[in-house]
């Protein structure tokens, strides 16, 4: 029996604060990019199938650009995050162009994955000991358990802000055992001089250390995620059919899964250094971060190169 999982990569993004789809962005000396690095540690992690969530209208692009030149050896599939694919027959505005958010995207491949599985943004590099370390915990888990086991890889908070503006991140609330207790959602978090803040509503602020072990949304699953995301995505639905910036965050999902106790979540944590892009102005220190990783020789000048086809 094969169980080895599968990797399901978001990469329907629109990446406004980026300016362009930064998903198909080259940060490699030979024209890689970040998903190619994900690729390559996935599959020497052993993950056996990758499952790219785009939208429609990115598949000539993303095939030309990045399934091209991806070893034949490599099995890959294509899901399509498509704002009017929604449970039911909820009615979306035309209005609406912003996708559902990371929860909808995993929702979308719910009738592709049928084994333990991960998930990661298109845009993060992740290192390969996180991938080892949750291409193991996946091998272990069992799908037929009562209350599914899951996982998650942490960051520490420090290490993942950007020099050039505000982020995003799931601010985590870990036990002993680094059992996720709970994971929120703080959209507005930048580093001053003195200090590291995250913007909340009502012109509050909350000061943060730098330690604290943050999502960057890599996550393991089970299948058993699925129709508990199809009953949540119909609640959020039922109330925000209408919007047009509301999102559906995998993470606030998890979190609520978490207070319904319909889940436990393991925090992996890795001793790789993490890198994304968020603004512009970052390409050119995550270049320089690769250049020295390919220096040090964790991965080959050409990435696909050597590799079978």
């Amino acid at each position: 029996m094969n169980n080895a999982p599968s990797l399901v990569i978001l990469a329907a993004g629109m990446g406004s604060r980026y300016g362009s789809l930064k998903q198909l962005d080259t940060f490699g000396p030979n024209g890689e990019t970040i998903i190619d690095y994900s690729v390559y540690d996935a599959m020497r992690a052993g993950f056996s199938k990758i499952i790219f969530v785009i939208r429609k209208s990115l598949e000539q692009e993303f095939t030309e650009t990045i399934l091209a030149k991806l070893p034949a050896s490599i099995s890959v599939e294509l899901a399509f995050q498509d704002l009017n694919k929604v449970p039911g027959k909820i009615l979306v505005p035309e209005s609406r162009k912003k996708p559902w958010g990371t929860g909808h995207a995993v929702w979308t491949v719910g009738t592709q994955v049928h084994e333990p599985f991960a998930v990661i943004n298109a845009d993060d590099f992740y290192g390969f000991s996180a991938f080892q370390q949750m291409a193991e915990f996946l091998k272990g888990t069992d799908t037929s358990a009562n209350l599914p086991a899951w996982c998650l890889s942490g960051y520490a908070l420090v290490n993942t802000l950007s020099k050039n503006g505000t982020v995003s991140r799931g601010l985590c609330e870990v036990n002993e055992e680094n059992k996720l207790l709970s994971v929120r959602e703080l959209k507005e978090i930048e580093r001053n001089e003195n200090e590291i803040v995250a913007h909340l509503p009502e012109g509050k602020k909350l000061t943060l250390t730098g330690q604290e072990i943050v999502s960057m949304n890599f996550w393991g699953f089970t299948p058993a995620i699925f129709p508990i995301l199809d009953e949540y995505l119909t609640q959020f639905l039922s109330k925000h059919a209408t919007s047009e910036k509301e999102e559906f965050y995998l993470s606030e999902a998890v979190n609520q899964m978490l207070i319904e106790k319909r889940a436990s979540v393991q925090v992996l944590t890795s001793n790789d250094q993490w890198m994304g892009v968020t603004y512009p102005e970052d390409k050119m220190e995550v270049k320089q971060q690769l250049a020295e990783l390919i220096a040090r020789g964790a991965y080959p000048q050409e990435l696909w190169a050597n590799t079978a086809s």
